[in-house]
């Protein structure tokens, strides 16, 4: 991978190699899965649903990467650290449990360029520590560009 000068901006380009390298990893652990990804502002920019994959990990998938973005931190991590939730944060994931439900699920991180957070990836379909794994997986396919 060639090193491009960082900007604080998610390109096309940055979230479709995000995208194919969470893809990957998602095959190469042969779970149906849902993965998202969102721009600064926590709207859709990609999303896949792999073959088979539970409808409801699309919602689940989109409010983990809108957590992440929003809050500018591991949607897992929101709540237990003390860090009040932005708005966008508070109604990602209580879409992702349920109305009466708050909870934080792992498996959305947020994207970070020329250390700004530039938008989130979600991931959804299996355990925790395997939608963790293939958010990583993107995150670390992830060349900021111009």
């Amino acid at each position: 991978m060639s090193h491009v000068e960082p900007t604080s901006r998610l390109t096309e380009a940055g979230a479709a190699a995000i995208m194919a390298a969470a893809v990957a990893r998602v095959h190469a652990l042969g779970i149906p899965m849902s993965v998202a990804i969102v721009d600064a502002g926590c709207h859709l920019v990609l999303f896949t649903r792999t073959s088979a994959g539970k409808p409801h990990t699309v919602r689940i998938a989109q409010a983990k990467a809108r957590a992440a973005a929003s809050n500018r931190l591991p949607s897992g991590k929101i709540g237990s650290t003390g860090h009040e939730l932005g708005d966008f944060g508070a109604l990602a994931l209580t879409l992702a449990a349920g109305p009466d439900i708050y909870a934080a699920f792992p498996g959305g991180l947020p994207i970070v360029a020329a250390g700004h957070c530039v938008g989130g990836i979600g991931v959804s379909g299996g355990t925790g520590e395997q939608d963790v794994e293939v958010a990583r997986a993107g995150l670390e396919a992830f060349a900021p560009g111009p």
